[in-house]
């Protein structure tokens, strides 16, 4: 994988894109970059690794439902104007690839922001979309469904996904970036340089 493929490939399908060696580099940019604003965060390992909610929350309201009150949080970070939240693949070729249960994630990054940051790990690239389709859904969904710890065959496994029809599933929607969303007014990808979330 190249990222500097990776790079220009986002940029042409109209996505900003930013690089940071670390991922303290990376908050501070974001610290500095949003004040007095209201944020909403989508649930991210990566974003949690980063101590991004609490950076953040010291000059904005920033509205994370695995901190606060998980439905008033949700509803809070579905209504803000920011959204930040990571990928669970991205492929060298450009596509931003997320599946979700519930759908607050994936939805806030679709429509109506003023601002949406995909903030991803290096770990996260795959060389194509196909790739990155199975990375998301064999390493990143059973790594979720384990750390959820729901009844399922690839959090028990936690080897790959097995399509399962279970009660506990957690993968209930899969979205496809193919490029900046026609409703949002600007999608920035913040690329770190270290493995990151799942």
């Amino acid at each position: 994988m190249n990222i500097e493929n990776a790079v220009n490939n986002l940029k042409n399908r109209g996505f900003d894109v930013s690089y940071f060696e670390t991922k303290e580099e990376a908050r501070d940019y974001l610290s500095e970059k949003l004040k007095c604003r209201a944020i909403g965060f989508g649930g991210s390992v990566t974003l949690k690794q980063m101590g991004l909610f609490e950076a953040l929350s010291k000059d904005n309201a920033v509205w994370n439902h695995w901190v606060q009150e998980p439905l008033e949080a949700r509803k809070k970070a579905a209504e803000a104007d920011i959204y930040i939240t990571s990928a669970n693949g991205v492929a060298e070729t450009g596509e931003i690839i997320n599946i979700d249960g519930a759908g607050n994630r994936v939805s806030s990054t679709l429509y109506g922001k003023k601002e949406v940051y995909f903030v991803v790990g290096v770990n996260k690239f795959a060389d194509d979309f196909d790739k990155a389709l199975w990375r998301a859904r064999n390493i990143a969904a059973p790594k979720n469904a384990q750390r959820l710890a729901v009844n399922t065959p690839c959090a028990k496994n936690g080897d790959k996904c097995y399509d399962c029809s279970s009660p506990g599933r957690i993968c209930m929607g899969l979205t496809v970036l193919w490029g900046k969303m026609i409703g949002v007014g600007r999608t920035e990808i913040v690329i770190v340089n270290e493995s990151l979330g799942y």
